[in-house]
């Protein structure tokens, strides 16, 4: 059964859903993150901030999201973790249980239809090293984990597909394939894996 928790924004991104029942989410083309109580209100995280596709909570508070950047948001103040001038923007991210953050890059405007640059997949460590984890992702749309850590999803809108890596303890990722291959329009567009390892 479907249920209706708010309504009345553009493109709605990066759900999130903290330990209090709190749902987080952003409103891309009309700017700003909210949070929702579990009574209904709403509440302003990041007034105007447009772009932004992927929202993490962060362990000492606040949320991390993409936008033009990768910033870290606690009481109104802003923190950039990540920029480049050559990335004009990043869209979904996903932190492991080690509390990397990992990003794609847009490269391409994804609202534009066309050929398009391909992006990476950016691991943000906390000690604030940034590595490019691989390349060659179409459109970045959805990063996840299996729950014991060991593979990462990651959707590719412009595959259409899912691809896939094998992640080692030091967070190397190896053996790259694609799942779910899609035909006839159908694409994937946000990814979350279940406690069971199923992806939606």
């Amino acid at each position: 059964m479907l249920e209706t928790l708010a309504y009345g924004y553009g493109l709605l991104e990066g759900p999130r859903v903290d330990d209090a029942d709190n749902l987080y989410f952003s409103d891309v083309p009309n700017g700003g993150v909210y949070r929702r109580s579990p009574n209904g209100e709403v509440a302003t995280v990041i007034p105007k901030r447009r772009g932004v596709g992927g929202i993490a909570l962060h362990a000492n508070g606040g949320v991390v999201v993409s936008g033009k950047n990768i910033c870290h948001v606690k009481d109104g103040e802003t923190r950039v973790l990540f920029q480049r001038e050559d990335i004009p923007g990043f869209n979904d991210l996903f932190a492991d249980n080690a509390g990397r953050v990992y990003v794609g890059s847009l490269r391409s405007d994804p609202f534009k239809e066309g050929a398009r640059t391909p992006g990476e997949l950016w691991r943000i460590d906390s000690t604030g090293n940034v590595v490019e984890m691989y390349g060659n992702v179409g459109l970045t749309n959805g990063i996840g984990f299996s729950p014991d850590g060991k593979t990462i999803y990651h959707a590719d809108s412009a595959g259409p597909h899912i691809i896939v890596h094998d992640v080692a303890p030091d967070g190397t990722m190896s053996n790259r394939r694609a799942i779910a291959q899609m035909t006839g329009g159908t694409i994937p567009d946000g990814l979350c894996v279940d406690e069971a390892g199923c992806l939606w």
